[in-house]
Order: structure tokens, then C-alpha cells, then sequence
């Protein structure tokens, strides 16, 4: 039967989740340091044997056989080892084993091996932690966040599995995450480090590495071979590019990555909180991969420079800032998951650059040409003006045009004041040698005189109108009592010649919608 110290130290192993015989051994140094702290001096060295199937505890004294004794707590000599081992051979060096009755432990010793054992213990869980993650970096674990200070700047400490404990440091954390307590998150193991508080687990969720585990892990494809990841580029939280091919043939490369209705890339966006992916077709034409590369632009030519690894990309005018992306976001990862250097240009400007790259050359011809025969070169016309020149002449003819225009408008302005004026197409004699220009001059100058003479008289009538208004009519012998404007004014004309077309109009009644005549007003 079990003895009660042995199931103890059963329960203590499941408890720690550590092996058996490992926890053993820790209370067995537990002993060891409480015998030796309960015997007297000189006792040398302990050694304390613990039974694993019936839980009996032997003690033992280890002493070395030498040739002369420095300590006799820890020495012997090889006549005393001889006489010690009767019948069994012994040689200097030899460590010969002595066993003690076990002696009751007082209180402090018993505290002291507590101390022992939860020492002993700590350290074999940490080397049981590092011995399990030392070579598994690259791989993804679950990890519940347990506490969080990436608010300020700070690392998030996650449990991993219950067994051990991860740091995830501010530089490898995405923008965009928010660790809870509690919060379960995919994290992939970067580097297990030894330290004097024990391994330091450091994990990421910002490294192009973890985005390949999390489509391994979500596409059969690429966890079984079919389908191959070629590059990936990344900036976390906001956008990755991953270029893909298929290993057999008959195999879609993109639509195996993206799923029925995107349900496989979805999963994988949703774990790194709404990242964009854009899964690309990877080719070995630099030109193809490079067009691809740029998606969702679609560029109208590729022209590679092997030699500096560089490509000047065209694209449509509508299309350039598409391409570039926000902040230059679409380019920079383009360039990284192909490892060209990428310079995107408008058709506009390569057309502009292709012109103006024409007129230099023909400018170099026709100045080689000027120098090579200079007296050819005087009789001939000049060479073809460049176009800061063209632009000169144009601006110079447009302020020309912009002097000349007032002048031609005056000529009909003049025609429409001038009254009866005579036909200048037919010949007109010109008496007293004067010219067109004069006698029309002067005819308009005796038209302007006459309408001043016409003012003053319609004048002299508008007063003698008003003259008019104001006598009163002698009143016939047969009416007597009130009488109306309307006899008054008599024949006189309503209204002051002054108010010409100046005075308000009563409003017209709309016509009756019914076809009927509008109503008569009522007197």
C-alpha cells in the first residue's frame, strides 16, 4: 500500500503537470538540504534515495577514497575503503556510499525543504517550458491576453495553453488591435530566450510570417502542397499582398486561397481585424508578375532595366493614382513582394516626355549640322525654334489680339448712333477737299445738335400740360352738387408726360382654368 508522502507527491506532479520522477527528484535535493541542515558538522556529503513504488526514504553518507586524507568528513583512505568493502574491489577515486538512519526532521528543517521542493519545482517547470517552445518558433498558438499596456506604449502579457506565459511587444503588435483581458488571439512564437526569471517568450502578430501560417492553416492547398506561396508583403493592420501558383496543373491558385464566396480569406481577415489581402497571380515573366503585382490597377505597359532591377510601369491617366495607392501604399508593396524598384507614370506624361525628348534631338541634329558647315549653315534657315520660343511668339500674338479687339468693336457702335448716314461703299464727293472721315464727323456732330434742340421743347410742353391739368371747367347751368374727377379733368390726358412706361401695372388675373371668360372687375 501507498504510503501518504508518495500520493502526495503523485498529486503534486498532476497538479504542476510536471512528470513524475521529476518531482521525485526535487523533493529528494528537499531532503537532502534539510538532513544536512539537521546533522552535525562534519557529516560530509548526503545523499537521499526515494522509493517511487513504496515511499521509503534512505539516507546515505558519500565519502571519496583518496591516497591522503585533506577531510575526513568526505575522504577515506584506500585500507579503510578496503576494510569498509570486504571482498569487493576498491581503487582511489571511488566513491563509496554509507547509509544513515533517517532522523526526525525539527520544524526549521521542514521549512527549509518546503522551500527546497517550491525552488526545485519552479525550476523544473521552467526548463520543461523552454525544452517545449525552444524549437517551435514560427508557430501559431491561441493565447488568452492576461494583461494589456499597449495603450501606453507597452507589452501584452498572454497565457499560452495554461503552461506558460508570452510577451507580445509594442513594435510587434498591429495598429489596429485591441487586447482585452480575456481576449483570445493568434499569435506565432518569434524567440525563446533563457533568463535568470526563466525562458521569455516573445511572440508577434506583425511579421509577414504569421499571415503564411494562418492560409496554411485555413487552406487544405497550401498545407498539403498543391498550391505555393511565393512571396508575401506586408504592412500590419492595413494591407498585404500574397502571390501564389499552383504546384499540379488544373489547379486555381487564387480561388483556392480566396474560397466559395471568399469564406476561407474572410476567416483570415476577421482573425487580423479587417487587414485587406490581396491574393496575386505569381508568374516568372517579370513584366506579368509586375503587372499583377499592382493590382487592382491594371497597367497598359511594363519596361524592365534587368540590370538595376527596375521597371517604369505605365498606366492609365485615371488610373495613376489607383495604382500609387494611399500614401503610396499600393507601390511600396508591390515593389516589396516583387524586389523591383517601381516607378509608375501616366500615359500623358510618357506621351509629354516622348514629345519633348523629339524636339532635343532635333535641335542636337540641327546644331551639329550648323557646326559642321557654317556657311551652309548662314544661307539656310535657322533651325526648327524650340518651344520656349513657340510659347514666346503665342503669348506676344495673343496681347496683340487683346489690343486690336476693343478697336473693331467701335465701328458698329458708331454705325448704330449715326442716323441716315450715307453708304461709304459708293464714291461721295468731298466739297471743300474734305475727306469721308471729316464730313461724317460733322454729320454726326449736327445730329447730336439737333436732339439738344428737340429736349427743351418737349419740355415746354410737359409744362404746359401740367398748366392744363389744374383749371377748372366752368360748370354748365343745369348741374348743381358733387361732382367727379372725371368731369374735372375733362378732356385733359391722364397722367404727366414725365412717366413714360415708370409707373406700376395693375396685375393681370391668370385666365380661367375652365376656358371660361376671366371675371369683370366690380366698379
Amino acid at each position: 500500500m501507498k504510503s501518504d508522502f508518495l500520493i502526495a507527491v503523485t498529486q503534486l506532479a498532476a497538479e504542476r503537470n510536471l512528470p513524475r520522477d521529476m518531482v521525485i527528484s526535487a523533493v529528494e535535493a528537499a531532503l537532502v538540504s534539510a538532513y544536512k541542515k539537521n546533522s552535525t558538522p562534519g557529516s560530509g556529503d548526503i545523499k537521499v534515495v526515494l522509493d517511487p513504488n513504496s515511499g521509503d526514504v534512505s539516507v546515505f553518507q558519500l565519502k571519496t577514497v583518496v591516497a591522503e586524507i585533506e577531510d575526513e568528513s568526505t575522504e577515506m583512505t584506500l585500507a579503510q575503503a578496503k576494510r569498509a568493502r570486504k571482498g569487493t574491489p576498491v581503487a582511489v577515486g571511488d566513491v563509496l556510499e554509507f547509509q544513515l538512519e533517517p532522523q526526525l526532521a525539527g520544524r526549521i528543517e521542514a521549512q527549509t525543504a518546503k522551500q527546497v521542493v517550491i525552488q526545485r519545482l519552479r525550476e523544473a517547470e521552467r526548463e520543461l517550458v523552454f525544452a517545449e517552445f525552444s524549437g517551435r518558433e514560427g508557430e501559431v498558438f491561441t493565447g488568452t491576453v492576461q494583461r494589456s499596456e499597449a495603450r501606453y506604449g507597452g507589452p501584452v502579457t498572454l497565457d499560452l495553453n495554461g503552461r506558460a506565459e508570452a510577451i507580445l511587444p509594442h513594435e510587434q503588435q498591429s495598429p489596429y488591435d485591441r487586447y482585452r483581458p480575456g481576449a483570445k488571439v493568434k499569435v506565432m512564437v518569434s524567440s525563446v530566450e533563457r533568463t535568470s526569471r526563466g525562458p521569455e517568450i516573445i511572440v508577434t502578430r506583425a511579421e509577414p510570417g504569421l499571415l503564411r501560417r494562418l492560409f496554411e492553416m485555413e487552406v487544405p492547398e497550401i498545407y498539403n502542397g498543391i498550391v505555393e506561396i511565393r512571396a508575401i508583403a506586408r504592412e500590419a493592420g492595413s494591407r498585404s499582398k500574397v502571390a501564389v501558383m499552383a504546384a499540379q496543373d488544373g489547379v486555381d491558385p487564387v480561388g483556392a486561397c480566396v474560397g466559395l464566396r471568399g469564406i476561407r480569406i474572410q476567416n483570415i481577415v476577421n482573425e487580423l481585424q479587417g487587414e485587406k489581402i490581396d491574393v496575386i497571380q505569381w508568374s516568372r515573366d517579370p513584366a506579368v508578375f509586375l503587372s499583377n503585382a499592382l493590382s487592382p490597377a491594371q497597367p497598359l505597359r511594363v519596361d524592365l532595366s534587368p540590370d538595376e532591377r527596375s521597371a517604369v510601369i505605365v498606366v492609365q491617366d485615371r488610373q495613376l493614382t489607383l495604382s500609387i495607392g494611399r500614401e503610396g501604399q499600393n507601390a511600396r508593396l508591390a515593389s516589396k513582394l516583387t524586389g523591383w524598384n517601381i516607378d509608375i507614370k501616366s500615359s500623358a506624361e510618357i506621351e509629354y516626355e516622348r514629345l519633348r525628348t523629339d524636339i532635343e534631338e532635333k535641335e542636337a541634329a540641327a546644331s551639329a549640322v550648323a557646326v559642321a558647315a557654317p556657311e551652309d549653315a548662314a544661307d539656310a534657315p535657322g533651325p526648327a525654334e524650340s518651344i520656349d520660343e513657340v510659347a514666346s511668339e503665342l503669348n506676344a500674338m495673343q496681347e496683340i489680339a487683346a489690343v486690336i479687339e476693343p478697336e473693331t468693336e467701335v465701328a458698329p457702335a458708331m454705325d448704330a448712333d449715326i442716323i441716315g448716314a450715307p453708304d461709304l461703299s459708293e464714291p461721295v464727293p468731298t466739297p471743300g477737299g474734305l475727306s469721308a472721315e471729316e464730313i461724317l464727323a460733322l454729320e454726326s456732330l449736327e445730329l447730336a445738335n439737333q436732339q439738344q434742340a428737340a429736349e427743351p421743347e418737349e419740355v415746354v410742353e410737359e409744362a404746359a400740360l401740367d398748366e392744363d391739368l389744374w383749371k377748372m371747367p366752368e360748370a354748365s347751368g343745369g348741374l348743381t352738387g358733387i361732382r367727379f374727377a372725371e368731369d374735372i379733368m375733362g378732356d385733359a390726358p391722364r397722367g404727366g408726360g414725365r412717366r413714360r412706361g415708370g409707373g406700376r401695372r395693375a396685375p393681370q388675373r391668370p385666365p380661367n382654368r375652365r376656358g371660361g371668360a376671366p371675371p369683370t372687375s366690380r366698379p
